[in-house]
């Protein structure tokens, strides 16, 4: 017996999630209609709907989980190949990037809580310590944030030398930084610590403030100026 490729053109109209969409808007769409739309075409026995439900039981049925997924891990779903991989994780990027986008903007910092929810949102998801620095001018408005450098599981390490040229090819006054700890765990290690004083004694040569060194993960956040270790 010949097998079929299951799509979504087949169903009713009403039932067609994009059809749906239009209709209806896309606030009236479950998750897997959503992503079924991303992966446009079913497989083998199975539509676009039923295998957005398989990506989403891998991701535990939580979007949170799910985007902390690599495209090969999607892929070992049955019926989704790079190219649905791809476009299902530069989606939940760009959700991710909105998300925290709305507490960037323009936002000026006096204090740790004025930027640790957007500083959780971009980094908590990653399995690995990534290390990031954000840049402020004069008025303490955030200028632009960006990932120094990515490590493994315990650790990375921030070149202090490649932070402060960006810092001054930013013109920025302050910076914070700002790392993740995959463990879950918000306590400051030895080497964070050293790492955060070395940096700032360099910035001070250039008078560059070091307002903060935040970390970030699934379970809050740690302020070291709160803390008063700066």
């Amino acid at each position: 017996m010949q097998e079929h490729k299951y799509s979504i053109r087949q169903w009713a109209k009403d039932d067609q999630p994009r059809e749906k969409l239009l209709l209806r808007g896309s606030e009236n769409l479950s998750v897997s209609e959503l992503l079924a739309i991303l992966i446009q075409n079913g497989a083998r026995a199975k539509s676009a709907v039923d295998l957005a439900k398989d990506v989403l039981a891998l991701g535990k049925n939580n979007l949170n989980e799910l985007g902390k997924l690599h495209i090969k891990e999607l892929m070992k779903i049955k019926g989704i190949g790079e190219a649905k991989a791809v476009i299902i994780t530069a989606a939940l990027e760009l959700g991710r990037r909105r998300h925290g986008s709305a507490s960037l903007d323009r936002k000026i910092v006096s204090a740790s809580h004025d930027i640790a929810e957007y500083l959780q949102s971009v980094l908590k998801d990653y399995r690995h310590e990534v290390f990031g620095v954000i840049f402020l001018n004069r008025a303490n408005k955030i200028k632009h944030f960006e990932l120094i450098s990515e490590g493994g599981i315990t650790g990375t390490v921030a070149d202090p030398r490649i932070i402060l040229k960006k810092a001054l090819d930013e013109d920025a006054v302050s910076i914070i930084l700002c790392h993740n700890h995959p463990s879950g765990s918000l306590r400051p290690s030895r080497a964070d610590q050293e790492l955060t004083e070395k940096i700032k004694k360099a910035a001070a040569y250039f008078d560059i403030r070091v307002m903060d060194h935040i970390i970030v993960s699934e379970n809050g956040y740690y302020s070291f100026a709160d803390e008063g270790l700066l």
